[in-house]
This record gives C-alpha cells, structure tokens and sequence, in this order.
C-alpha cells in the first residue's frame, strides 16, 4: 500500500514567493490526511493534483492562523467542486468556535458534511482499521499538540503450502487466513491463522511536530519513525530568540532525531529570513546525518518495511 508525504506549505507566520504556510499532506491510497491547513491550500493541493473529493482528515496542530487560517478557503473550495464526502476536522480546543464563526459570517453554504474533534488531553485522537493518530502536548507560546500517524502491524508473510497441509481449501478462506483472521473448515474444524502466517510485520509510522521547543515526550513519540518533520523556524545561533518564540533550531531538532532513532528528519516551517536554508541542514547534519529541509510540492514516498 503506498504512502506519501507531500508538503504543500513549509514556511512559517508569513507566506514567501517560494514557501506557502504550513501544510503536510499523507497520501494514502484513496485517503488523505493532512496536518496542518494554512492560507492558500488548496491552490498548493491543485498544483500537486491530491484532488478534493476523497476521504480526509485535517489535523491542526494549535490555534496560530498561520496554520489554521486556510480552513475556511478550503472548505468554500471543495463546496464549489460539490463536495459530498464528510470531512473530519480535528484541533486543540476552540477549534469548534472558529469554524462556526466562519460558517455563521460567511456567506457560503458547504454540500458536505462536517465532523469537527476538539482535543483535550494527549493520547489517541483517532482509531481506523488499518492506522491510529496519536497526540501529543507541545511546548509552544499557546496549548499545542505534535502527531504521530501510526500504521497498525499488518499479517505475517503467508504460507499456502501451510494452508494446503491443514486441508484449507484455496479462495475465501486463504484470504481471510491472510488478513489475520481465523477460519472454520467445512468439517467444522477451525484453523488458527498464526498457523499459516509467519510474524506479524510492523506498519509505518511518520511524526509532525507543529510549532514547538523541544519538550520530553517528542523522542518517545517518535521512537524509531520512518519519517520525523520537526519545526526549525530559525537557526541555532538564534536559539534564543526561538525558545522565546516557541520554536526549535535544526540542532535542537536533530537532536531529538538521535535520540529517537528515526529514519529521516525532514526540517520545516522555515523563517522568511533564510532564501538559502544550505546553513540550517548543516547544523543538523553534525548531530544527524539523515536530514533534509523541506520545500513546497517535495514528495516522500515511505516504503513498507520488509
């Protein structure tokens, strides 16, 4: 099953003619899921051709505009497109006050259905079949949350020569035997599943952080990720100036990185001050190697682990 990462705004508080506001998107299958929605989207999401129609959840990771003011666009848009599929909004508290004031405002009329979550406390915000969202609180000037999506272990490799041997006629059964899932044999004889698979493999896993400092619980969140994208709004001879801003210097970020032993850490919401960002990956690559730095419309493909 694939899954990619493109990322349709990368800058932060102000737009640049390079960078759009804070915007990534997971592309998975027919799903998308985006963290973050700030002003102008949906033009990145037409120039990136996601489309506007299919399953999706908008994640928002706390209430600054710059990464939440692209909603109400957003949803005119896909109204005017006749939208008809529901859309999950989730966010820290107030988030359900901001939209219905937009809605109570503004004239437009939305042709779909809209579910809005309000996050109140750390743990998991939403649990699907195959992925949980899992939230935690951030260490930023306002109440905050960074995500971590989380694909569910998926069956072992299947085994037909196993399935033969235990009598399970090929077809429905190996199919269900190959989802995890028990069968029972016309003779009424039930064949376990763990007999025909071999070890269950691990699903993939990518973290966002929003705007934060560091704070303690980020590496166990992101512990062994296949993707960290970590704020690293200013550089670190600006340390200062970004803890009391709320923000995280790429050395700060790859720190965290280290420890959590993830694959690649992507750096983002970039200051307008850098037009050449050269200087913010080479201070992270001195902590850790596996770094890049965002741009608009770069796409990460994740591969399923082995």
């Amino acid at each position: 099953m694939s899954l990619r990462v493109v990322f349709l705004g990368t800058g932060g508080s102000v737009p640049t003619p390079d960078r759009s506001l804070p915007a990534i998107l997971i592309q998975r299958e027919n799903e998308l899921l985006m963290f973050d929605c700030g002003e102008g989207v949906q033009r990145q999401m037409i120039k990136a051709k996601c489309g506007f129609h299919k399953k999706m959840k908008i994640l928002i990771t706390h209430m600054h505009g710059d990464h939440l003011l692209g909603l109400p666009g957003l949803m005119q848009t896909m109204a005017m497109l006749d939208r008809e599929r529901k859309l999950e909004i989730y966010g820290p508290l107030g988030l359900k006050r901001f939209l219905e004031g937009i809605e109570e405002t503004v004239q437009f009329v939305l042709t779909f259905p809209v579910e809005i979550y309000e996050i109140e406390k750390a743990g998991v915000v939403c649990d699907e079949e195959e992925y949980f969202v899992h939230a935690v609180e951030t260490n930023h000037v306002i109440p905050g949350f960074a995500y971590a999506f989380v694909e569910k272990a998926r069956p072992g490799r299947f085994y037909p020569e196993k399935a033969r041997k235990l009598g399970v006629p090929e077809g429905r059964l190996w199919s269900e035997l190959q989802h995890g899932r028990n069968v029972e044999l016309p003779n009424g004889k039930v064949i376990n599943s763990e007999r025909v698979l071999g070890p269950s493999r691990q699903g993939r896993s990518i973290v966002y952080t929003g705007d934060t400092r560091p704070f303690s619980g980020l590496a166990k969140l992101a512990t062994k990720a296949d993707l960290l994208i970590h704020d690293a709004t200013l550089s670190d001879e600006l340390a200062e100036r970004a803890n009391e801003d709320g923000h995280s210097t790429p050395s700060q970020a790859a720190d965290t990185a280290k420890k959590a032993r993830v694959r690649e850490l992507i750096l983002t919401h970039i200051s307008a001050r850098y037009r050449d960002t050269s200087e913010l990956k080479e201070q992270a690559r001195k902590i850790f190697k596996n770094v890049q730095v965002a741009e608009d419309f770069m796409k990460i493909e994740i591969p399923m682990p082995e």
